[in-house]
């Protein structure tokens, strides 16, 4: 009896464990290509990757990310390095059907700035 309640403990901590995880979610859109996510513990400041707006479509690639991505919207993060102490990376809803730098380059207010 004791060896059964055990398996199944460890069947349920299986099972229910990963639904209790929390992923990462949107604090702040601080501009076009600097976001602040958060998670239960820590915030970080994210760059977007390969993303380079002109300074005359800024406002409006701002608030096509925030309608996008609204504050607390859970993201997935994919890093690709730093630079000057910001993790750049491309950042995904949490289905992973949006990407942020693609819906600039879609509504053709960034142009792709990638190191080759």
């Amino acid at each position: 009896m004791k060896k059964l309640s055990k398996y199944l403990i460890i069947i349920f901590l299986i099972i229910i464990n990963p639904l209790v995880v929390d992923s990462a979610e949107i604090l702040q859109i601080k501009s076009s290509n600097t976001i602040l996510v958060g998670d239960q513990n820590r915030n970080l400041t994210i760059g977007l990757f390969c993303v380079d707006v002109d300074k005359n479509d800024e406002l409006e690639a701002i608030n096509l990310l925030k309608s996008e991505f609204p504050r607390g919207s859970k993201v997935k993060i994919k890093p690709f390095g730093f630079k000057e102490n910001v993790l750049l990376a491309k950042v995904f809803n949490i289905k992973g059907t949006k990407e942020m730098a693609k819906l600039l380059v879609d509504k053709d207010l960034t142009r792709k700035n990638c190191p080759n």
